[in-house]
Protein backbone atom coordinates (compact mmCIF):
# COMPACT_ATOMS: atom_id res chain seq x y z
CA UNK A 1 0.00 0.00 0.00
CA UNK A 2 2.76 2.40 1.06
CA UNK A 3 4.44 1.36 -2.63
CA UNK A 4 1.00 2.58 -4.28
CA UNK A 5 0.69 5.75 -2.24
CA UNK A 6 3.95 6.66 -3.34
CA UNK A 7 3.60 5.74 -7.18
CA UNK A 8 0.14 8.05 -6.68
CA UNK A 9 1.60 11.12 -4.87
CA UNK A 10 4.35 11.20 -7.61
CA UNK A 11 1.90 11.35 -10.14
CA UNK A 12 -0.41 14.06 -8.35
CA UNK A 13 3.33 16.10 -8.69
CA UNK A 14 4.04 15.30 -12.56
CA UNK A 15 3.55 18.32 -14.56
CA UNK A 16 1.39 17.21 -17.89
CA UNK A 17 1.65 18.93 -21.72
CA UNK A 18 -0.89 17.59 -24.23
CA UNK A 19 -0.44 18.54 -27.63
CA UNK A 20 -3.94 17.14 -29.19
CA UNK A 21 -7.13 18.73 -30.39
CA UNK A 22 -9.32 19.42 -27.08
CA UNK A 23 -12.07 18.04 -28.80
CA UNK A 24 -14.65 15.02 -26.50
CA UNK A 25 -11.29 13.02 -26.31
CA UNK A 26 -9.10 15.97 -25.72
CA UNK A 27 -11.18 17.31 -23.12
CA UNK A 28 -11.64 13.70 -21.33
CA UNK A 29 -7.93 13.07 -21.07
CA UNK A 30 -7.44 16.99 -19.75
CA UNK A 31 -10.27 16.51 -17.37
CA UNK A 32 -9.23 13.33 -15.97
CA UNK A 33 -5.31 14.09 -15.56
CA UNK A 34 -6.88 17.22 -13.77
CA UNK A 35 -8.93 15.16 -10.96
CA UNK A 36 -5.71 13.13 -10.73
CA UNK A 37 -4.37 16.26 -9.30
CA UNK A 38 -1.91 17.04 -12.06
CA UNK A 39 -1.07 20.23 -13.72
CA UNK A 40 -2.05 20.16 -17.49
CA UNK A 41 -1.31 22.63 -19.40
CA UNK A 42 -2.78 22.42 -22.97
CA UNK A 43 -0.58 22.80 -26.59
CA UNK A 44 -2.87 23.36 -29.51
CA UNK A 45 -1.27 23.36 -32.07
CA UNK A 46 1.70 21.88 -31.66
CA UNK A 47 4.23 24.72 -29.84
CA UNK A 48 7.69 25.72 -31.44
CA UNK A 49 8.93 26.17 -27.97
CA UNK A 50 7.54 23.65 -24.79
CA UNK A 51 6.36 25.83 -21.44
CA UNK A 52 9.65 25.08 -18.67
CA UNK A 53 9.06 22.39 -16.36
CA UNK A 54 7.26 20.13 -17.94
CA UNK A 55 7.80 16.21 -17.28
CA UNK A 56 5.06 14.35 -18.99
CA UNK A 57 3.77 14.71 -22.44
CA UNK A 58 0.75 13.55 -24.68
CA UNK A 59 1.03 13.86 -27.77
CA UNK A 60 -2.09 12.99 -31.06
CA UNK A 61 0.24 10.90 -33.53
CA UNK A 62 -2.08 11.82 -36.28
CA UNK A 63 -2.87 15.09 -35.40
CA UNK A 64 0.59 16.82 -35.43
CA UNK A 65 3.53 16.78 -38.28
CA UNK A 66 6.25 14.61 -36.68
CA UNK A 67 8.82 16.05 -38.92
CA UNK A 68 8.33 19.12 -36.47
CA UNK A 69 7.29 17.27 -33.35
CA UNK A 70 9.74 14.31 -33.56
CA UNK A 71 13.00 16.90 -33.39
CA UNK A 72 11.29 19.01 -30.14
CA UNK A 73 10.52 16.55 -28.10
CA UNK A 74 13.64 14.87 -28.17
CA UNK A 75 15.42 18.14 -27.06
CA UNK A 76 12.59 17.56 -23.55
CA UNK A 77 13.41 15.50 -20.36
CA UNK A 78 9.93 14.36 -20.55
CA UNK A 79 8.34 11.14 -20.64
CA UNK A 80 6.00 10.66 -23.49
CA UNK A 81 2.94 8.86 -24.26
CA UNK A 82 1.60 8.68 -27.84
CA UNK A 83 -2.01 8.65 -28.78
CA UNK A 84 -2.66 6.63 -31.54
CA UNK A 85 -5.85 6.00 -33.61
CA UNK A 86 -4.80 2.90 -35.92
CA UNK A 87 -2.46 0.61 -35.42
CA UNK A 88 -1.02 0.68 -39.14
CA UNK A 89 2.78 0.41 -40.10
CA UNK A 90 2.58 4.28 -40.44
CA UNK A 91 1.14 4.71 -36.33
CA UNK A 92 4.00 1.88 -35.65
CA UNK A 93 6.61 4.10 -37.21
CA UNK A 94 6.07 7.32 -35.64
CA UNK A 95 5.84 5.84 -32.23
CA UNK A 96 9.08 4.31 -32.56
CA UNK A 97 10.62 7.42 -34.36
CA UNK A 98 8.85 9.89 -31.10
CA UNK A 99 10.29 7.08 -28.76
CA UNK A 100 7.16 7.06 -26.76
CA UNK A 101 7.74 5.54 -23.40
CA UNK A 102 3.68 4.65 -23.30
CA UNK A 103 1.16 4.52 -25.60
CA UNK A 104 -3.13 4.52 -25.41
CA UNK A 105 -5.45 4.29 -28.30
CA UNK A 106 -8.68 6.13 -29.60
CA UNK A 107 -11.05 6.06 -28.69
CA UNK A 108 -10.33 7.56 -25.02
CA UNK A 109 -11.72 6.07 -21.87
CA UNK A 110 -10.71 7.06 -18.72
CA UNK A 111 -9.62 2.91 -17.89
CA UNK A 112 -6.33 2.97 -18.90
CA UNK A 113 -5.01 6.61 -19.09
CA UNK A 114 -3.47 5.84 -15.37
CA UNK A 115 -1.51 2.95 -16.32
CA UNK A 116 0.02 4.55 -19.18
CA UNK A 117 0.90 7.51 -17.14
CA UNK A 118 2.52 5.47 -15.03
CA UNK A 119 4.17 3.28 -16.94
CA UNK A 120 5.38 6.28 -19.14
CA UNK A 121 6.63 7.82 -16.52
CA UNK A 122 8.55 4.30 -15.10
CA UNK A 123 10.10 4.00 -18.07
CA UNK A 124 11.70 7.44 -18.65
CA UNK A 125 13.20 7.27 -15.55
CA UNK A 126 14.86 3.60 -16.63
CA UNK A 127 15.80 5.24 -19.36
CA UNK A 128 18.02 7.86 -18.03
CA UNK A 129 19.09 5.71 -14.95
CA UNK A 130 20.52 3.65 -17.87
CA UNK A 131 21.91 6.37 -19.66
CA UNK A 132 23.74 7.82 -16.89
CA UNK A 133 25.23 4.26 -16.42
CA UNK A 134 26.37 4.31 -19.96
CA UNK A 135 27.79 8.03 -19.50
CA UNK A 136 29.88 6.54 -16.02
CA UNK A 137 31.20 3.85 -18.09
CA UNK A 138 31.98 5.96 -20.62
CA UNK A 139 33.68 8.57 -18.52
CA UNK A 140 35.77 6.08 -16.74
CA UNK A 141 37.37 4.60 -19.48
CA UNK A 142 38.19 7.86 -20.95
CA UNK A 143 39.97 8.39 -17.46
CA UNK A 144 41.89 5.82 -18.05
CA UNK A 145 43.09 6.05 -21.23
CA UNK A 146 43.85 9.59 -19.98
CA UNK A 147 46.06 8.32 -17.40
CA UNK A 148 47.72 5.46 -19.53
CA UNK A 149 48.79 8.09 -22.05
CA UNK A 150 49.97 10.42 -19.43
CA UNK A 151 52.03 7.24 -17.54
CA UNK A 152 53.50 6.84 -21.56
CA UNK A 153 54.50 10.06 -21.80
CA UNK A 154 56.46 10.52 -18.67
CA UNK A 155 58.25 7.48 -19.23
CA UNK A 156 58.57 8.16 -23.14
CA UNK A 157 59.72 11.64 -22.32
CA UNK A 158 61.13 12.00 -18.55
CA UNK A 159 62.43 8.82 -18.43
CA UNK A 160 60.07 7.80 -15.79
CA UNK A 161 59.39 3.93 -14.80
CA UNK A 162 55.53 3.16 -15.46
CA UNK A 163 55.25 2.74 -11.39
CA UNK A 164 57.06 6.16 -10.40
CA UNK A 165 54.64 7.68 -13.05
CA UNK A 166 51.33 6.76 -11.96
CA UNK A 167 52.82 7.50 -8.00
CA UNK A 168 53.15 10.97 -9.03
CA UNK A 169 50.29 11.33 -10.87
CA UNK A 170 48.25 9.55 -7.79
CA UNK A 171 50.01 11.86 -5.54
CA UNK A 172 49.23 15.00 -7.20
CA UNK A 173 45.83 13.99 -7.20
CA UNK A 174 45.72 13.73 -3.92
CA UNK A 175 47.33 16.90 -3.18
CA UNK A 176 45.46 18.77 -5.09
CA UNK A 177 42.31 16.98 -4.37
CA UNK A 178 41.13 16.15 -8.03
CA UNK A 179 40.51 13.21 -9.88
CA UNK A 180 43.80 11.22 -11.44
CA UNK A 181 42.14 11.64 -15.11
CA UNK A 182 42.27 15.43 -14.15
CA UNK A 183 45.78 15.12 -13.51
CA UNK A 184 46.42 13.27 -16.36
CA UNK A 185 44.49 15.40 -19.27
CA UNK A 186 46.79 18.39 -17.36
CA UNK A 187 49.81 16.46 -18.87
CA UNK A 188 48.25 15.46 -22.17
CA UNK A 189 47.50 18.94 -22.84
CA UNK A 190 50.69 20.46 -21.77
CA UNK A 191 52.75 17.63 -24.32
CA UNK A 192 50.20 18.58 -26.78
CA UNK A 193 50.81 22.44 -26.70
CA UNK A 194 54.68 21.73 -26.59
CA UNK A 195 54.54 19.86 -29.55
CA UNK A 196 52.14 22.65 -31.28
CA UNK A 197 54.93 24.90 -30.91
CA UNK A 198 57.75 22.95 -31.24
CA UNK A 199 59.00 22.34 -28.28
CA UNK A 200 58.63 18.78 -27.52
CA UNK A 201 61.73 16.61 -26.89
CA UNK A 202 64.34 16.75 -29.19
CA UNK A 203 66.36 13.56 -29.57
CA UNK A 204 69.96 13.47 -27.54
CA UNK A 205 72.49 13.16 -29.98
CA UNK A 206 75.02 10.43 -29.47
CA UNK A 207 78.95 11.51 -29.26
CA UNK A 208 81.03 10.80 -32.40
CA UNK A 209 83.84 8.60 -31.96
CA UNK A 210 87.15 10.17 -33.01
Amino acid sequence: MKGARRILDELRRARVLLILPQDEEGKLLHDHLRRLGCEVRVAWPPPRVFPEEIDTVFVGVDDVSLTEIAPILDEQDVAIVAVVTYESPTTLQAIYDLNAHGVMSRPLRPLGILTQFTLARYRRRHEKRLAAKVQKLEDTLKGRRLVDRAVRLLVDEQGMGEEDAYRLLREQATAERVALATIAEEIVAAHETMARLGLGRRPVSKPTNI
